[in-house]
Order: structure tokens, then sequence, then C-alpha cells
């Protein structure tokens, strides 16, 4: 199990959340902000997990990357997957 994936894992840390939060930015945009920063958090992860660059990564693999995570959660329980929810 890689750093990433330890329990508790969070996609956003309280620093960089208070960050957005400070930010001049609308509800809207600091919601995108944070949607943003966690989505690449989790690409990085899809991409460290399948051995394929972010920038290389299609909407297939990650496609697939969920399906995996997906049937992981359902077989061997939710602490298997990598997303807890």
């Amino acid at each position: 199990m890689t750093e990433s994936q330890q329990p508790g894992m969070q996609f956003l840390t309280l620093e960089e959340s208070g960050d957005v939060d400070k930010a001049l930015l609308s509800s809207h945009e600091k919601f995108l902000t944070r949607l943003t920063i966690s989505s690449l958090r989790l690409l990085k992860h899809i991409a460290e997990d399948t051995g394929i660059a972010v920038e290389e990564l299609t909407p297939e693999q990650v496609i697939s990357w969920f399906e995996q995570d997906g049937k992981i959660r359902r077989e061997q329980g939710s602490n298997a997957a990598f997303l807890k929810w």
C-alpha cells in the first residue's frame, strides 16, 4: 500500500482548504478550485497505480480505473478500495 492509499488520506489538506478560503474567489469558484485540486491528486494516484503518466491518461483509462476500484469495493469492502465512499 502506497502512502497515498493510507486510511484517512485526504484529497485536500486543511492548509490547502484554508488557502482556497483566503482566495478572492466566489463560493462557486472556491468549490471548483477544491474540486480541481482534489481531481489532480486523484489523477496522480491513478497515473501511479497504472504506470501511465498523468499527461498520457485517456478518459477510457480513468473510467477503467474507477470500474476496478468499484469492483474492489464490492468484492472486498470499502476499506480495500482507494476511494472511501
